[in-house]
């Protein structure tokens, strides 16, 4: 029995797990800066309704993952009513921050005028497209405002995960349960699709590689947008033992041209994944871009490892 002092003797006491201190407390989670530039996500291709609710979805990955996170959407082909421009947006983040400076002056805070970039513009491509990046790099050149341009969002190994998902959603690789791992695989080969030429492809075959070693499978990566390229790599996957094709398109969706997919499944005569579309990485990767060209990232998102 218990006494008033605790409990009776014999019995273990249980008491408060003491804080840790210094180094093993848990990390204050991580918040944008006061100020931060904007991060403007340059959406390609023609706008609509479903491209606009892929953007939103991946700027609100991003701001879910860093609080206080100021995320923009501008369109490269914009319509500046419904869908507005990169140029815009950009004019329109440089405007609200002159503005914050000078009511912050006015009311006689002790405020410096702000310096560096106003936004950090992230293009929305798994891969390079040099005619599209040429594009953005000349939207924001005309919007004479002072930004960054990021790289594309690949090569990484959570773009391998997630045309690993996309192709398990088309029924064209099992996946395991827990960890996405497969265990076997309908297709045997799998045509990498991507938009932007040879550099493109040569940017996929990186990505490629790594959907190899999670499927146990052949990947080859194929132009979209060059006449022959797909029907010859699924040639080339057939004349090496594959029998049953997949088509996994190395691509997020607005920059993907209506009916190309089709037509491409048809050319290499098999199924096709969907694209990569608003999958939690993208909008992962999209920040890892933007706290990186501040110099403020976080833990790098970090790909599950193939078995």
């Amino acid at each position: 029995m218990s006494s008033p002092t605790g409990p009776a003797s014999g019995l273990p006491v249980r008491m408060p797990r003491p804080r840790q201190p210094g180094r093993h407390r848990r990390p204050e989670p991580l918040a944008a800066p006061e100020g931060a530039p904007a991060l403007v996500l340059a959406v390609p291709g023609t706008p609509s309704a479903a491209t606009r609710s892929l953007a939103e979805e991946v700027v609100s990955i991003a701001r879910s993952e860093l609080p206080g996170l100021d995320a923009r959407i501008g369109y490269l082909d914009g319509d500046d009513s419904e869908f507005p421009t990169l140029q815009s947006v950009l004019a329109h983040a440089s405007t609200e921050r002159a503005d914050r400076f000078e009511q912050a002056r006015a009311a006689g805070s002790d405020v410096t005028e702000p310096d560096g970039p106003v936004a950090v513009v992230v293009p929305l491509l798994a891969g390079p497209d040099s005619a599209l990046l040429r594009r953005v790099r000349q939207a924001v050149m005309d919007s004479r405002v002072a930004a960054d341009l990021t790289d594309v969002l690949g090569p990484h190994p959570l773009l391998a995960e997630a045309l690993h998902v996309r192709l398990s959603e088309a029924g064209l690789a099992r996946a395991d349960r827990a960890r996405l791992f497969t265990v076997a695989t309908a297709a045997d080969g799998i045509i990498l699709a991507s938009v932007g030429g040879s550099e493109a492809v040569q940017a996929a075959g990186i990505t490629g590689m790594l959907l190899a070693a999670r499927l146990a499978v052949p990947v080859m990566a194929a132009a979209l947008d060059e006449e022959g390229s797909i029907a010859a790599i699924a040639e080339q996957l057939r004349g090496s033992g594959s029998q049953q094709l997949a088509l996994a398109p190395y691509l997020i969706g607005p920059e993907l041209d209506a009916g190309l997919l089709d037509a491409a499944a048809k050319e290499a005569g098999c199924a096709a994944a969907e694209a990569l579309g608003p999958y939690p990485a993208i909008g992962k990767l999209a920040l890892a871009k933007y706290t990186a060209a501040l110099g403020i990232a976080p833990p790098q998102p970090q790909g599950a490892p193939a078995h």
